[in-house]
């Protein structure tokens, strides 16, 4: 097969240097510029330090766009659009967006979004793939087979916490080592940036979904990986539940429902998202467990990318846990 052509905008952060450590191994991929202004002419590999050895690719300010079939944009939140506005060109082209810019659905884009477990089939059609946040991502996973079902009927309770990659690479005094490790901190309760495309997820599966998602998203103290407990007011035994979890996600690449409560360690380093229920009198509880780096951003911006190119969905993504 003829490898696809790919250049990466936005190549220094934290989700570019997942990005490009899966890309790099890709068995149909070739990696032809990864755009950063500010580090052109250097080493990748002195940028991603975990590539030394893996590819003589240097940063580049240039916008070779006739050169490949596909871009992804791990540029920051805003500058998506602004790119894609200054640069007519890349429209063109197939795009997997990783900001926030496109994920809310208007008349005035034509990016999917990006969710293989809810729109698998428009993301194989798609020309623009707008990348799912990674909270909405392991929250949602929890969710979906209730909204499918239309059985969100009360207020959704969630608390999760996530690690300092979250947060970006670029320093801030909540992602400074000396205040964040042994330490943890709530942020944004209930006003997250990731309830709007939560929401807008719920209620194409659940129309008349109108009840709060109440989140509280708490900073970890370690570096990567996301893990949530959700809650809801459910009539559903836990068989049954567990049924309808399993029977939604049969035919999903990356997500599974489980029968032993699990630990996050799972899915650090993997593309999979693990899902686990209990029942507890009237309330269903969901557990629901990411990377951040990886399912929930650049791993889940390559299974799309798979899927819009008909190749094999898990191509690239056979990552290992870090287990221990």
């Amino acid at each position: 097969m003829t490898k696809i052509k790919v250049g990466v905008i936005g190549g220094a952060g934290y989700t570019a240097g997942e990005l490009l450590r899966i890309l790099v191994n890709h068995p149909y991929i070739e990696i032809v510029f990864v755009n950063s202004t500010s580090n052109a002419g250097n080493p990748v590999a002195d940028v991603h330090s975990g590539l030394v050895g893996e590819t003589d690719l240097a940063f580049t300010s240039k916008l070779p766009f006739g050169e490949v079939d596909a871009i992804f944009l791990c540029s920051a939140h805003g500058d998506s659009k602004k790119f894609i506005d200054e640069n007519p060109a890349a429209s063109k082209l197939k795009i997997i967006d990783l900001s926030t810019d496109y994920r809310e659905k208007r008349a005035d884009h034509d990016f999917v979004y990006g969710l293989p477990e809810m729109n698998r089939a428009e993301i194989t059609k798609a020309q623009h793939i707008a990348n799912p946040g990674c909270f909405a991502t392991c929250i949602q996973l929890a969710l979906l087979p209730l909204a499918a079902a239309g059985l969100l009927t009360d207020e959704i309770h969630v608390n999760a916490i996530t690690g300092s990659t979250g947060a970006g690479v670029k320093p801030s005094s909540t992602s400074h080592f000396s205040w964040r490790n042994n330490n943890i901190s709530i942020y944004k309760a209930f006003g997250h940036q990731h309830l709007q495309e939560i929401g807008q997820s719920l209620r194409q599966l659940q129309a008349d979904f109108d009840k709060a998602v109440n989140f509280i998203p708490v900073r970890g103290d370690f570096a990567r990986g996301i893990y949530a407990t959700s809650y809801i007011n459910c009539s559903l035994s836990l068989d049954e539940a567990k049924n309808l979890f399993k029977n939604y996600y049969k035919d999903a690449a990356f997500t599974f429902v489980v029968d032993k409560n699990p630990d996050m360690k799972q899915v650090v380093n993997t593309n999979k998202a693990i899902v686990y229920l209990e029942k507890h009198g009237d309330k269903l509880l969901i557990i629901t467990t990411i990377d951040n780096l990886l399912k929930g951003a650049s791993g889940q911006a390559v299974q799309n990318f798979n899927l819009m190119f008909g190749i094999d969905e898990k191509a690239g993504l056979g990552l290992k846990s870090i287990g221990f």
